[in-house]
């Protein structure tokens, strides 16, 4: 094959490969790609899915991480961003030096959130839960891992919500059970290492549930449509 002067190859990539390819990067890698050509220049800033922890913040050898890098890496990317936003997930030991964290979620709120995935490091005391995440009401799928949870009085649910993951959160039984009754195409519930709860389970379309803790007792028979069980720890379930 031979060579051809002046062809930039990257810039006549189709615009579904180059799509996949920034998926396929950390966030940091992928905003440095605008460098690499006019058609990559901010493209970037389309991206569907957006993933941020403590590794997108370069950190030069000698030097400490700082958690204020890595927020104004979000709120960059958010400023800048385009279009849609299918997925955001933060990964983080810093959550409590975030307080403009709500402002951030209000913004996805905006942007049709799909996929919203904060996880908390549990070092840390249970901080609550940002009231803005209530306001993304066309989720799908929602992870929370080390938060209490408090959902505002006038929260109705979440009336697209299909997947509903809890790791190492505070919440109490009417909490719980308003969350899941406020879900009604929920199909998948995750609620793993939560601390002696007793909760009543009223999920018409719930097919799968995967519990983990120490459960004073469970009532499923609010669950007509449930086909897998997955228990553990000390837990009695009253059918």
């Amino acid at each position: 094959m031979g060579d051809c002067p002046g062809k930039d190859f990257l810039s006549d990539l189709p615009h579904g490969i180059i799509e996949r390819i920034l998926t396929k990067l950390p966030i940091r890698d992928a905003v440095r790609t605008s460098v690499l050509s006019s058609q990559w220049r901010y493209l970037w800033a389309t991206m569907t899915q957006l993933v941020f922890d403590e590794n997108c913040v370069f950190v030069r050898h000698g030097s400490t991480f700082s958690e204020k890098k890595l927020f104004n890496c979000i709120m960059q990317c958010l400023f800048l961003h385009n279009g849609p936003i299918k997925k955001f997930s933060l990964s983080t030991s810093y959550w409590d030096k975030y307080p403009e964290m709500d402002q951030c979620l209000l913004f996805l709120s905006r942007k049709g959130i799909k996929e919203l995935v904060l996880d908390i490091d549990l070092l840390n005391p249970l901080l609550p839960a940002p009231s803005a995440i209530f306001f993304c009401q066309q989720l799908i799928s929602l992870t929370l891992c080390g938060f209490e949870l408090k959902p505002p009085r006038t929260f109705q649910g979440f009336p697209c919500l299909k997947y509903l993951n809890l790791e190492f959160d505070a919440v109490t039984t009417e909490v719980v059970e308003s969350l899941i009754s406020g879900c009604p195409l929920l199909e998948k519930l995750k609620f793993l290492n939560v601390d002696h709860l007793a909760f009543t389970v009223r999920g018409p379309n719930l097919k799968h549930l995967i519990l983990e803790g120490d459960f004073k007792y469970i009532n499923l028979e609010h669950a007509p449509l449930l086909v897998a069980i997955s228990v553990e720890i000390n837990t009695e379930v009253r059918c």
